[in-house]
């Protein structure tokens, strides 16, 4: 299984929240795979730059390029054109959530992954696509 991690759970992550390194953990040991889509590796970056946190920087570059941990992945061309679906159908739901929520969101369901977030509510109405929450885990 592979599983997308969204921007809060690699907040939890660096912050050391238990439940969410404990659910790290436990998938690297099961073989799953970690991925971080690019959208949320430019949050987080931009963060980093905006708080001026150095530490948590380099702390998020290790665990982006150690061996068989987490790393980043690209989005592609039908990405965007499941993203392009997600909107319409959420819009004639009449719900909206940000457009890098619909793009990670779209990522995961075009590459079959599950998403890992703390923001179950902003993405619970997008048909098929899997969730899971870990820092509420344990």
């Amino acid at each position: 299984m592979t599983y997308a991690l969204d921007t809060n759970i690699l907040i939890h992550y660096l912050n050391k929240t238990p439940s969410v390194i404990h659910c790290f953990d436990e998938t690297v040991m099961k073989g799953d795979d970690l991925v971080i889509p690019n959208i949320v590796d430019y949050e987080l970056k931009r963060g980093f730059r905006i708080a001026q946190a150095p530490k948590k920087e380099a702390a998020y570059n290790v665990l982006t390029t150690a061996p068989r941990f987490c790393y980043v992945v690209e989005m592609d061309i039908y990405t965007w054109q499941t993203a392009e679906q997600v909107y319409a159908d959420l819009y004639y739901k009449g719900y909206t959530i940000g457009e890098l929520d619909i793009l990670i969101a779209a990522f995961c369901l075009e590459k079959k992954y599950t998403l890992v977030t703390n923001n179950v509510k902003h993405f619970e109405k997008i048909d098929g696509l899997k969730i899971v929450d870990w820092a509420g885990a344990i």
